[in-house]
């Protein structure tokens, strides 16, 4: 990932004299030499305009590591001899950009139907922006079943949801790191204009407990209308006859 550092390992411990090339444009740029017969490892940070500056070091071991990576630094780097023969090894670096957090917002579509009316779809929508070669996704608890994708550089990615009613939440990835952002169920609220109502899973439950309520209350007050009926019932069959009297 950007910013991080990387050690590129060539496991090369009998030659004397090791040069370490990046690929620029099919040309090899050197960018450090080690020399154990002479102690000497000297680093060549200021080439293609100070691409590297800073950020280059070289083990006695042959290992070079790079500090503090940047994406420009993606590419084929070679180890070479004095003689500049075939490479002994050749590392084919890729540095991704950082990842930023998916934000989930509300967001309203105009759709035409077969008789060519506007009509607005309730949705939402996920985004990131300044991304490179990655994929947004949005998952139904762990399963993906929406995703786009994006191979170069700061370009900005949206993906719609229609009204749901389960658990969401919007992912994006490379390779090697991912962001997740689980949706509010705040966002979920009864669209403008319609009567279609999104709603979490948290809600749902609260909803059916009210229902429940709702129907206890009613039974009971039903119980109660019937026991009392009966009461008074009874009670006039008593004193009827001492009226009769």
């Amino acid at each position: 990932m950007e910013g991080e550092s990387v050690t590129l390992n060539p496991d090369v411990n009998t030659i004397n004299e090791l040069r370490w090339s990046f690929i620029h444009n099919n040309k090899k740029i050197l960018i450090a030499i080690i020399d154990r017969q002479n102690e000497k490892r000297p680093v060549y940070d200021d080439v293609l305009g100070g691409r590297f500056k800073d950020r280059l070091k070289l083990y006695q071991t042959g290992s070079l590591i790079i500090t503090n990576t940047r994406t420009t630094d993606s590419g084929e780097y070679s180890v070479t001899g004095e003689q500049k023969e075939k490479p002994f090894s050749i590392f084919n670096l890729t540095v991704y950009a950082r990842l930023p957090v998916p934000v989930i917002s509300h967001s309203s579509q105009n759709s035409s139907s077969s008789s060519s009316s506007s009509q607005q779809n309730c949705s939402l929508l996920c985004s990131v922006v300044n991304v490179g070669d990655v994929t947004l996704s949005w998952y139904k608890g762990n399963s993906s079943f929406s995703s786009i994708s994006v191979s170069d550089l700061s370009r900005s990615l949206s993906l719609h949801l229609e009204c749901l009613d389960d658990f969401y939440s919007c992912v994006v990835n490379n390779p090697i790191r991912n962001h997740t952002t689980h949706l509010n169920t705040e966002l979920c609220q009864t669209c403008a204009g319609h009567h279609i109502h999104c709603c979490g899973f948290t809600e749902a439950v609260i909803r059916l407990a009210g229902s429940v309520l709702v129907g206890v209350a009613a039974v009971a007050v039903l119980v109660y209308d019937i026991r009392s009926s009966r009461f008074l019932q009874k009670r006039n069959e008593q004193v009827s006859p001492s009226n009769s009297d």
